[in-house]
């Protein structure tokens, strides 16, 4: 066994300030014949994490239990450098894969608390190993950045604040073609009501796909809801974070390789008074 790997029955000295909890349902996916497949502080290797490209999340069996209320949740463990009252999530990455853009977001943003959310349980672990060495070998740096497993479409509210969020972002989620799959959609009326409760007024959610049908069902239902107005060319070109959604994310580059289109658009959420107002001027 190599000097850098430790067996079960052998604690390694872990800096704390490094850690962030393990990840649902893989406490025991660590070890494998008796050696650790990703040492602490190493790179994770994708091709101990590679799962299926999608998950169903209407499913009932997912194991994952959640609070019951935001106040219900510490989120410390997970930003174990950051103070207390810093340690709830500003930013999140919904569906963030293998979380090429959560890391970026999170030197890009480094005054935000970002957070990367799936739902595939080894994809999550690769995110969460990664965030780790990368806190390790680059001491002072990503400790604002963390990954949880979870069921945004389920149990999103149950960890998130209203008004608390500056950014949400869904990037190249699964189109579920099939009409009778279109419930599994991230992006509907409800859920974008949902983000609307935890977005603060005038924060963003940014949308981006390589399906031109699903990039049409995003515009038609968020442009429908009342709490959403679409940012302006001008304004989604001088922000850093849609060139970083366009360009870094794993499924983004490979859209690149392949030649194909990315579609995207972003929504700012509107005040409550905004949308009165808009409310009383169509009733006029």
């Amino acid at each position: 066994m190599s000097s850098t790997q430790s067996s079960p029955n052998k604690k390694q000295k872990v800096d704390a300030t490094t850690t962030i909890p393990t990840i649902q349902g893989l406490e025991d996916y660590s070890f494998r014949d008796g050696e650790e497949i990703t040492p602490h502080g190493a790179m994770p290797q994708k091709k101990y994490y590679r799962s299926r490209a999608h998950a169903n999340p209407l499913s009932f069996n997912d194991n994952l239990t959640y609070p019951t209320k935001p106040d219900d949740f510490d989120w410390q463990p997970y930003y174990p450098e950051l103070p207390s009252s810093s340690s709830a999530p500003t930013v999140i990455d919904i569906g963030c894969g293998f979380g090429g853009l959560t890391v970026e977001l999170s030197t890009l943003l480094p005054d935000a608390t970002v957070l990367g959310l799936e739902i595939r349980a080894k994809v999550c672990e690769y995110v969460r190993l990664r965030i780790m060495s990368l806190r390790e070998t680059e001491k002072g740096n990503y400790k604002n950045a963390a990954c949880m497993r979870s069921n945004t479409m389920k149990n999103l509210v149950n960890y998130m604040h209203p008004n608390s969020l500056n950014k949400i972002f869904i990037c190249f989620p699964d189109p579920h073609f099939k009409a009778k799959n279109h419930r599994r959609r991230i992006v509907s009326y409800d859920l974008l009501t949902e983000y609307a409760y935890c977005l603060k007024p005038n924060a963003l959610l940014y949308l981006i796909t390589d399906v031109k049908a699903l990039h049409e069902w995003h515009l038609e239902k968020t442009d429908a809801h009342e709490m959403f107005a679409r940012l302006s060319d001008d304004a989604m070109e001088n922000d850093p974070c849609v060139k970083a959604m366009i360009n870094v994310t794993e499924e983004g580059k490979k859209v690149e390789r392949s030649g194909s289109n990315k579609y995207f658009m972003v929504y700012r959420r509107l005040p409550e008074e905004e949308v009165a107002l808009e409310t009383s001027e169509f009733l006029k």
